[in-house]
């Protein structure tokens, strides 16, 4: 296993890391050992496969208990008694696995309802969308406490009410009844035995959703070496950047500009590539009677002359962009790859002003 590790700030020795793997093949100690292990073993940079593969744990066993060990452990911070402590070592990793969503105050609050109504997973689950639902609230509901158990109950009240369906009410009035930890909760379910009135449902709306169906909707950050005249040096030291699925994700260094360009094949395909602007008449073919400043892609990777491309190439100092009919005695700095003027709109004014039309 020595050669699946990556270096970390949290290394261990192989002495340690096998003592942790060897505890975790023969379950040593409770289920929060376990999860304690894990996480050593994963900072140090032991991947969750190489763990399972050893211990036969696997990847998701691994981060339930991870998780799980870390809110027993913020519960037991939080002065919680022994006794609830030793009721979730039951083993109930899975149950306070659902108080991840929770802050330290709420998870022993919910601890304490959880093991009194001796909740499942399912049912904590929800219980703890409700206290972090209720959190939420400008202000507490009339008649409610920011006690998980009347955050479940108030859920059930809210639910029971817009409900037409008298056996569906009747299950989300008995649900709120046990959870109901204040009279005054209690009160204000109890009523909803003699008020069948339903109150109206506000749908949430249609989540914005939109899928990429084309390369060139995800536009390529590029990063920015300079406008024209620039040297040998402004180009190489622009840094690469990696981008990172699936959304082209890229992590900036300080002090590089970058300009987005549409995600057209050729911009795709370049391997480490970087930007210059430049005025059109310095380019190496007259584009028009007129110059303009256009932005000129160069693929750094690219260095090898062929009679088919431009280049970016240094003379006197001073690089330029030249295509030469055989290989120059200059050195590349890189391929030119595309070159992109800039939008042109007709009548500008139009579009800051509201469309009218004739009569």
């Amino acid at each position: 296993m020595k050669g699946e590790k990556k270096m970390t700030e949290e290394q261990l020795t192989e002495v340690e890391a096998s003592e942790l793997i060897g505890s975790l093949l023969h379950k040593e100690g409770h289920w929060v050992d376990w999860g304690k292990a894990c996480q050593k073993l994963q900072k140090a940079g032991y991947n969750s496969q190489t763990i399972f593969e050893a211990t036969g744990f696997q990847s998701s066993q691994q981060n339930l208990i991870i998780v799980a060990a870390q809110v027993y452990e913020s519960i037991s911070n939080a002065g919680v008694s022994e006794e609830v402590l030793t009721y979730f070592l039951g083993p109930r990793s899975d149950v306070l696995y659902e108080l991840r969503i929770l802050n330290q105050e709420q998870r022993a609050k919910t601890a304490l309802l959880v093991m009194a109504k001796a909740l499942a997973a399912d049912a904590t689950k929800e219980v703890a969308k409700a206290v972090q639902e209720m959190s939420h609230l400008s202000q507490l509901p009339p008649g409610f406490t920011n006690h998980p158990g009347d955050a479940i109950a108030y859920q059930s009240w809210k639910r029971a009410r817009q409900k037409k369906d008298l056996q569906e009410r009747s299950r989300l009035i008995a649900q709120g009844l046990k959870f109901a930890h204040s009279a005054s909760a209690r009160e204000a379910i109890e009523k909803l035995l003699s008020d069948f009135s339903v109150a109206p449902t506000a749908s949430a709306p249609l989540l914005p959703l939109y899928r990429l169906e084309a390369e060139e909707q995800l536009p390529r950050p590029i990063p920015v070496a300079g406008t024209l005249p620039l040297t040998g040096e402004d180009i190489v030291k622009v840094p690469s950047l990696c981008l990172s699925e699936p959304f082209g994700t890229v992590k900036i260094p300080a002090d590089t500009h970058l300009v987005s360009i549409p995600g057209w094949q050729t911009v795709l395909q370049a391997v480490d590539p970087v930007v210059i602007f430049t005025e059109s008449d310095l380019l190496p073919q007259v584009l028009s009677s007129s110059s303009e400043t256009v932005l000129v892609l160069v693929d750094r990777h690219l260095t090898s002359w062929n009679i088919h491309s431009y280049f970016l190439v240094a003379q006197a100092d001073k690089l330029s962009i030249g295509w030469f009919e055989t290989a120059p005695n200059l050195h590349i700095f890189g391929q030119v790859i595309l070159i992109l003027r800039p939008k042109k709109i007709l009548d500008e004014d139009n579009l800051s002003q509201p469309w009218q039309m004739d009569d």
